[in-house]
């Protein structure tokens, strides 16, 4: 008895891909509370069948399970591979011994990753170009390249029948509950979540794949993680801002303390922005979940960052949040530094060099021996102060 589930998104379209509830982290740095998927695509044509993307490696028989409550695994024509990386392709092998007449299509790109990550031989692989189409009898898959999104060989396919898009890991979001968009509440949160981990360093490449399929028609949008969107205006015009770097009357503040000393003049400047009607999100790094602060990094005009000198320079956790994010370039305009120290300073130095080069503007840093005095404190409110009207004026 095969009692996984697999669902029709359309006319002879089925989800077939697999739910991982237990996953808590995803490339040894981004944290999955909600879990993922690995979403996996089967289209039934008359003469042709093709998988889009596969899953994780360990999912093999599930997915194979699942194939064959609708069609013979064996009787899969095209192994569609959007994107190379093996959350999605490495159960490839699997499949191409499993079916000896199965042709593993992707781009130029996509075939030299292929040859090398999952050994498939170059005799098994079609090299599709963009906008490339392929007939499965009623069924028209388009290819459309969509490089650095986020890998090199990445391609969005096209399903014209339906008007269904499968664009991989953009319009993704690692959340394992739910089959479609609006079946979760937040899903906004989530996504606005995956963007910032996986395609902020990106939007530059994003706004191009937008304007590459704005003239589809596109009625389903059906990602290779988290849910598939119905609703797809409402995911579209996310990513737009998003990929465009549009912000709001928005400061991250991200912080480490070691003797209350720097937590004293973080607090000072929240409540002054706060105050200022700027909208606040605030991170003690020891604690912080990465994923919530790159989350809000997507959307912030402003960052704050507080750390403490340690051994001549910044606090080693603050470095490593502040390196992070300079690897995501968020669309962050303006930054405030706060900082203490024992018997020698540095942190500050260093904070301002890694902040101006992310073309992060500077409004003020302050650094103080041990606590923070009265008069230290009305510097951190006039900083707060003077940062709030940075956020405010660049709105104008």
């Amino acid at each position: 008895m095969n009692w996984r589930n697999v669902a029709e998104l359309s006319e002879d379209v089925y989800w077939v891909g697999a739910r991982d509830w237990n996953r808590r982290l995803f490339d040894a740095l981004i944290p999955l509370p909600k879990g993922t998927t690995y979403n996996s695509y089967l289209v039934v044509g008359e003469k042709k069948n093709a998988l889009i993307d596969t899953v994780n490696p360990g999912f093999e028989k599930e997915l194979e399970a699942k194939i064959s409550q609708i069609v013979d695994p064996r009787d899969v024509d095209c192994i569609i591979m959007n994107h190379a990386e093996p959350d999605h392709a490495g159960t490839i092998p699997h499949f191409m011994h499993l079916n000896s007449k199965a042709m593993l299509v992707t781009t130029s790109r996509g075939a030299k990753m292929a040859e090398t990550f999952h050994k498939v031989p170059e005799k098994r692989i079609r090299i599709v170009s963009d906008q490339e189409t392929i007939e499965l009898g009623g069924k028209t898959l388009r290819f459309i390249e969509a490089p650095m999104l986020h890998w090199p060989e990445t391609m969005f396919t096209y399903l014209s029948q339906g008007g269904i898009l499968f664009p991989c890991d953009f319009f993704g979001s690692h959340v394992a509950k739910a089959l479609y968009d609006d079946e979760v509440e937040d899903l906004i949160v989530h996504a606005r979540r995956y963007f910032g981990e996986i395609m902020m360093p990106f939007r530059n490449m994003a706004e191009k794949a937008l304007e590459k399929i704005k003239d589809l028609e596109i009625n389903i949008i059906a990602p290779s993680h988290g849910p598939i969107h119905r609703n797809t205006q409402r995911i579209l015009k996310a990513y737009k801002r998003w990929a465009r770097g549009e912000t709001r009357q928005k400061a991250t503040i991200i912080y480490v303390t070691m003797w209350k000393s720097t937590e004293k003049m973080i607090h000072p400047i929240a409540e002054t922005l706060a105050s200022e009607d700027i909208e606040i999100a605030l991170h003690e790094l020891t604690s912080a979940d990465v994923g919530d602060i790159v989350e809000d990094l997507v959307e912030s005009r402003a960052i704050v960052l507080g750390t403490p000198t340690a051994l001549g320079g910044m606090h080693p956790v603050a470095l490593s949040a502040t390196q992070l994010v300079k690897a995501l370039r968020p669309p962050t305009k303006f930054g405030a530094v706060v900082s203490s120290y024992g018997w020698g300073g540095g942190a500050v130095r260093q904070a301002k060099e890694l902040l101006t080069s992310m073309k992060v503007e500077v409004v003020g840093a302050i650094e103080v021996k041990g606590p923070p005095s009265e008069s230290d404190v009305e510097q951190v409110i006039e900083l707060g102060k003077t940062l709030a009207r940075k956020i405010k004026n660049e709105s104008h």
